[in-house]
């Protein structure tokens, strides 16, 4: 059974079910009923035309479904004629489903939880594992969201900004269960990129492009988080950081300037830099630069100091922290590694304790605890912390 095949063709599937008139909440179900038919068929009579079969079923699975509801007579019209089995119709309803999932009366969670199971074809089941909540919560949240975007009308474009925020959320939550979302978010982008020719969709692909080269790196053996700086760049993905800086020099040169080419730029001069100490720290200034212009947010002026930091000094960095908001998540752990850059070795062990009290994620919390040991471990032996950088 090829589960990567059925996953990207229920997009399209569930789109051509919708366009014929069905309700996306019972569009939806009737493909998921055709999946589990599809895994249990397939391996024993495989069909010439999968698409096609699967629109077949899943119609099907949505007339016996709309004839046995009490609905059924205002629907009578709908459900009189069922299209003759053939090849499916090559449109491609993706994007639209994009858009629909993404939808601004949704909250993020359900959005991104609606999104991997419309658009990625993954079940209830590994969504839940994936976020590590129980099966039972997960179908409530993506059954809500189905309710409310069933009446949703199509008559103007959707907002790519939304969808592309949607596609980072699941991105960034990285790996769980038996899920990879890194991955999954990969794929699911590259397949907006095929359906939309927007700079915004190439920056965003770049970026997880880069950032996920770095990924066999990012850990140590028992699972410890490994500093950029302290990172074997020989493990890193250079066929991934290749393609990754093409894409993004293809969207960069049709200048129309986003936020997620800006933050590929920046991801794209750490992979270029063979040692952290050679790393162009100017140039990641002036994209941190572009990115406050574009975005205003209080993060990406907190990322800007710790660059400023390494561009101009540690104390350049501290006083660009200063205008910044205490209350900002991760402020104590940049202000603890500016102090320790400066040598202020008493100050940076503090804000590393404390950075760890507050520290949401495990391997963050220990990372930075055992940031606060070796430095009062060096302050007891009179030692001098290496200047590196993060």
């Amino acid at each position: 059974m090829d589960e990567a095949l059925l996953r990207s063709l229920t997009p399209h599937v569930l789109g051509i079910l919708v366009r014929r008139g069905a309700d996306f909440a019972a569009a939806e179900d009737a493909v998921q009923d055709a999946l589990v038919d599809a895994v249990r068929v397939w391996p024993a009579d495989p069909p010439r035309d999968p698409k096609g079969w699967l629109v077949t079923a899943a119609w099907r699975r949505f007339l016996d479904a709309t004839r046995a509801d009490t609905a059924r007579r205002r629907r009578e019209d709908l459900v009189e004629d069922e299209p003759a089995p053939g090849p499916a119709a090559a449109a491609d309803d993706t994007l639209r489903l994009y858009f629909l999932c993404a939808h601004p009366s949704l909250t993020p969670s359900s959005a991104v939880a609606l999104t991997l199971r419309a658009v990625g074809g993954l079940t209830t089941r590994q969504i839940a594992r994936a976020y590590l909540v129980p099966e039972a919560t997960m179908a409530q949240r993506i059954s809500r969201a189905k309710r409310t975007v069933s009446g949703v009308r199509f008559d103007r474009p959707g907002d790519v900004a939304t969808v592309l925020r949607v596609l980072y959320l699941v991105f960034n939550e990285g790996y769980s269960g038996d899920v990879d979302l890194a991955a999954e978010a990969i794929r699911l982008t590259r397949q907006l990129a095929a359906a939309i020719d927007h700079p915004e969709v190439a920056g965003l692909l770049a970026l997880m492009l880069l950032h996920h080269a770095r990924r066999a790196a990012r850990t140590a053996p028992d699972g410890s988080l490994v500093p950029l700086a302290a990172q074997d760049r020989g493990r890193w993905d250079t066929d991934a950081i290749a393609e990754g800086v093409a894409i993004l020099q293809a969207a960069l040169a049709r200048d129309r300037l986003g936020e997620f080419q800006a933050q590929a730029a920046i991801a794209a001069l750490h992979a270029d830099a063979p040692r952290a100490e050679e790393t162009d720290w100017v140039q990641i200034v002036e994209w941190y630069d572009e990115l406050v212009r574009l975005t205003g947010s209080p993060v990406v002026r907190l990322n800007r100091a710790v660059a400023v930091g390494e561009a101009d000094g540690p104390r350049a960095g501290l006083a660009a922290l200063a205008a910044l908001d205490d209350s900002l998540p991760r402020h104590t752990a940049v202000a603890a590694y500016l102090h320790e850059r400066d040598g202020d070795l008493p100050r940076a062990a503090l804000l590393y304790a404390r950075a760890a009290g507050q520290a949401t994620d495990t391997a963050e919390r220990d990372h930075l605890t055992r940031q606060a040991a070796r430095l009062n471990s060096l302050r007891g032996q009179g030692g001098t912390p290496p200047h590196s950088s993060r």
